[in-house]
């Protein structure tokens, strides 16, 4: 189904001008960079929105009433998220990842995070090292 997801997402692009199977074929990194920016900022409105499905200002009448964080919204915040798919897939078509491609780094990914928990992760401790082991 990714795939499938990945496929579509590359369709909807090319209606706007990205044209993902290009970026895979020859990696422009300025070309590729432009369009992760342009993406990134669409990512981070969609965050926003999926956060403004909530009562997240402290300030509010429903936070003072203890409903801080009461998601207020679940039909639209279920469909922010879902912009947020839209954005991501684009995201990973900036990098030249595939469905497959990501499949792979997502399993290396859990690997790390597993062992993390394992060896009681700590930020002060944190190093990306653990993070060099993945790649395609």
């Amino acid at each position: 189904m990714l795939r499938e997801l990945f496929e579509k997402q590359a369709e909807l692009n090319k209606r706007v001008g990205f044209d993902a199977d290009k970026v895979r074929e020859n990696m422009d990194l300025k070309e590729s960079g432009e369009w992760l920016n342009n993406y990134l900022a669409a990512m981070s409105s969609e965050i926003e929105e999926l956060r403004d499905c909530t009562y997240w200002k402290h300030w509010c009448k429903e936070a003072r009433e203890g409903r801080r964080f009461e998601i207020h919204d679940l039909q639209n915040a279920r469909v922010e998220v879902t912009d947020m798919l839209f954005f991501w897939i684009s995201l990973c078509h900036c990098l030249g990842l595939t469905a497959d491609d990501v499949y792979n780094l997502y399993q290396q990914k859990l690997g790390v995070n597993h062992s993390r928990q394992d060896n009681n992760y700590s930020m002060s401790e944190k190093t990306e090292d653990d993070n060099k082991t993945v790649n395609l």
